[in-house]
Formats: structure tokens, C-alpha cells, sequence
């Protein structure tokens, strides 16, 4: 039989032929560059040649691709670098003022006895009225009430209240200050911008306003008088209000009573004598001295005795002693015409303790006296007399 036949495990699956699944590929130019392996040429199939296909090197990137992305990244720094400029120029928070600390202006009274100095032991001295009802050393520097104000919060003002009190324990209490030892714990509680003229008033004090040692700090001279007890008595007020905006006062008001005795010879056990010391002073704070525990003093306004009028107070306090006087001297003598800076000469007359104030006599607390120009009225200095 002739003619065409089906094959005899019958027709096959692909009639026509194998290459259906190949032919949707495109086999030109651009599939043959791009072909990772290529087949050895027959003459090369011929040779030792144990594959019969190779593997082509990968493409090579083009020759500015890195160039670009490099320039790219300058151009981003760039970019972030005059933004970063620009905000430092047009910062919309505004800038802290630099303030510097004022000098401290002084003024230190000295307050002479109408009579002779009472002698006693310290325990009797102190039972006389008011000092009855004064408090042993820190325990009478207390806090007011605090509260917030307009820029200031509670925690604020309470660190500055707790600056003054170191400042006045340091200042009025401690015995190595109060004999002249050391000076270094009431300087560091300074601003920095004070610090200089401290040390001169503490090198070279004068009685200029600016200068007296006894306007920084309680200082008597060890070669003359010395504690008779340690336990100095104390009563007074602290008071504060913001002064502005970023700038916290504080003024202290306390009068501080010493026992005392004469450093040389035995002591007696009824040789003490005692030894007043109001001190009202003005301190400020902004934000930089309350982060670093400081303060600025701005005015110093002192009263002391029983001292004479002569003694001179500017270096340390001269107390009379249990059964001194006066001398008799008043003030120093002013010369407005003399050249060289002015003295700031005053004294007022210590009442004794538990003696009544004379009716219709002018105000006798100088806490009424609050600008040291009133002290010029001598009529306004005629008597102190230590709060209840």
C-alpha cells in the first residue's frame, strides 16, 4: 500500500514539530548583545574545549552614572548647609539679654550707747525682751509663702530664697567668716561680676559706699573680741517680687544678736556682753544665677552696736565691751570740698534693750528707713531698736 501512514504508536502530540514553544521569541541583534553566554564557534568546538558555550563579562555601567550621583550629593549638602544658615539667621525664639551685676552700693551705720555697756553671761543677756523670742542661728532665717509669678515657678523662687539663706548663714554665721579666717564660702555664692570688687572691699575696705568689708559680710577682729557663744540669736523676714521681666528680688531683713568677750585674759564668766547686727539687704536673680546657685547683692544697709560713732566699721566691726562707753565722738567730719572719693559718715544711738519708745519721738525702726538718703536725718537715726 503506498501513500503516507500514521506512525505506529499513533500520531504525535506536536503535529508540527517542537519549536511552537519557541516561537514568540525574537531571536535578533538586540537578543543576541544582550545574551549572557554565547556558543564556541565549530572550529573552536573542535579544539580541547570541554563546554560548548561561554559566559560574557556583565555590561559595563555608563561612564557618568557615578559622576551624577556625586553631584547630586554635593548639591544635597549644599542644600542642607545654607538651610541650616538661613534658620541660624531668622531664629524666631528670641535671644537671652547678657546683663552684668550692678556694684554693691553700702551703708553702714554704727550705733553708740547712751551709757555703758551691760555685762552679763550670754544665757541671762539673751532673756531680756525681745530677745526672749529670737531663734538659734539658721533656724531664724525662714521662708515666706511662695508662690508662682509671671515668669518665675514655685521651684525658681524657692532656690533663690534657699541662694539668700546661704548667703546669710555664710555671711552672719559662720565663726571662721566672723573672725576673718576665711572669706571663700560667701564669695563663691557672688555673681562673677561682683567678685572683684569683693576682693578689694575685703583687701582694701573704705568708707565710700562701695568698699566696706562689713557691707559684704559680719566681721569682728579675733585679736580683739571673740565669741562667748557660739549660739547667735536671730529674727527677720525674707520678702521677694519679680522685678521685671527675667529678673527675680529677693530682700532680706534680719537683725542678729552676738555674745561676746574680750579674746584676751580669762574669761569671766559674767564678762559677756552682747552685740547687734541689723543687716537689710537686696539681692537679684535671672535665670543664669538661680541654674547656677548665685546671687547679685545690689544694696547693702547695715546698723550695728554698740560701737562709737569714730570706730571706724568700714574693715570690721569694733564692738564695745561689757562695761565700755562711748567716746563722746560723733561721725566722722565730712569735707564736701575735699577732693578723692566721699565718706559716707554715719551713727545713730543704740536704745537699750527692753527701754519704751517715747511717744510722738520720729520712727525708730529703720526698717521705715528704706533709701539710705533718709539716714541723712539725724533726728531719723536717734534710736534703734531690735523687732520682736
Amino acid at each position: 500500500m503506498t501513500g503516507r501512514s500514521e506512525p505506529p504508536n499513533g500520531p504525535p502530540e506536536n503535529p508540527e514539530g517542537g519549536e511552537d514553544e519557541y516561537r514568540s521569541l525574537v531571536f535578533d541583534e538586540s537578543f543576541i548583545r544582550n545574551a549572557r553566554m554565547q556558543e564556541f564557534s565549530a572550529q573552536e568546538r573542535m579544539g580541547e574545549h570541554a563546554r560548548a558555550v561561554r559566559t560574557l563579562p556583565e555590561p559595563a555601567a555608563p561612564a557618568n552614572h557615578g559622576s551624577r550621583a556625586a553631584i547630586v550629593l554635593v548639591v544635597l549638602i549644599a542644600l542642607a548647609f545654607a538651610t541650616a544658615v538661613y534658620i541660624g539667621f531668622r531664629n524666631p525664639y528670641p535671644q537671652p539679654v547678657t546683663r552684668r551685676a550692678e556694684p554693691l552700693r553700702t551703708t553702714v551705720v554704727p550705733l553708740a550707747p547712751r551709757g555703758t555697756v551691760p555685762a552679763g553671761s550670754p544665757e541671762r543677756l539673751y532673756l531680756a525682751a525681745p530677745l526672749s523670742g529670737f531663734r538659734t542661728g539658721a533656724e531664724g532665717i525662714n521662708f515666706p509663702s511662695v508662690r508662682r509669678t509671671q515668669n518665675f515657678s514655685d521651684s525658681q523662687i524657692t532656690t533663690a530664697l534657699a541662694t539668700v539663706k546661704d548667703y546669710l548663714v555664710e555671711s552672719s554665721l559662720n565663726p571662721d567668716v566672723l573672725t576673718g579666717q576665711v572669706r571663700r564660702p560667701v564669695e563663691q555664692l557672688l555673681d562673677p561680676d561682683q567678685r572683684g570688687q569683693f576682693e578689694r572691699s575685703m583687701s582694701s575696705p573704705a568708707d565710700d559706699g562701695l568698699h566696706a568689708a562689713t557691707g559684704w559680710l559680719v566681721r569682728f577682729d579675733p585679736a580683739q573680741v571673740e565669741l562667748a557663744d557660739p549660739q547667735i540669736r536671730v529674727q527677720g523676714t525674707l520678702s521677694y517680687a519679680e522685678d521685671g521681666e527675667g529678673t527675680l528680688e529677693v530682700v532680706s531683713d534680719h537683725t542678729f544678736t552676738y555674745a561676746l568677750r574680750p579674746a584676751e585674759g580669762p574669761p569671766k564668766e559674767d564678762g559677756a556682753s552682747l552685740f547687734t547686727v541689723r543687716r537689710e539687704l537686696h539681692f537679684r536673680f535671672d535665670r543664669e544665677d538661680l541654674r547656677l546657685h548665685r546671687l547679685e547683692v545690689r544694696t547693702a544697709h547695715v546698723q550695728a552696736g554698740p560701737q562709737s560713732c569714730s570706730a571706724g566699721a568700714a574693715g570690721t566691726l569694733r564692738p564695745l565691751l561689757a562695761g565700755e562707753r562711748a567716746d563722746g565722738r560723733g561721725p566722722a567730719v565730712t569735707d564736701p570740698y575735699a577732693p578723692g572719693r566721699p565718706a559716707a559718715a554715719l551713727c545713730g544711738t543704740l536704745a537699750p534693750l527692753g527701754a519704751p519708745t517715747p511717744s510722738g519721738a520720729p520712727p525708730q525702726d529703720p526698717q521705715d528707713l528704706q533709701d539710705p538718703q533718709d539716714l541723712q536725718d539725724p533726728q531719723a537715726l536717734r534710736e534703734f531698736r531690735p523687732r520682736p
